[in-house]
């Protein structure tokens, strides 16, 4: 059964649209830098990485998964993975956006 609250990785990739990357001035989802959303029960698993390491910005990108995702209904918890593997390139970019 289908309640409106149930969790799904498309709610979860919408509400990261929101997430801005503020050098770029794009949303991590655009951008591609969301690798993998995985939702175990009320945990939300966000696979992410930044355009460069060392990035300024990781706490910032890394604070909006969190309150973008933990504001969904249904949500109890968010693991935010920051990973660097693969590396991100501007080829992930959604096409026709730069």
């Amino acid at each position: 059964m289908n309640a409106p609250s149930e969790l799904d990785r498309e709610v979860v990739y919408d509400a990261l649209r929101a997430v801005i990357d503020p050098e770029i001035g794009l949303d991590i989802v655009t951008l591609g830098l969301v690798y993998d959303v995985a939702i175990e029960g009320d945990l939300v698993r966000v696979t992410f990485s930044l355009t460069t390491p060392g990035c300024p910005m990781e706490k910032a990108i890394t604070g909006g998964v969190n309150a973008a995702v933990s504001a969904l209904p249904g949500v109890g918890r968010v693991e935010p993975n920051l990973v660097w593997e693969p590396r991100w390139d501007p080829s992930m970019v959604e096409e026709g956006v730069l």
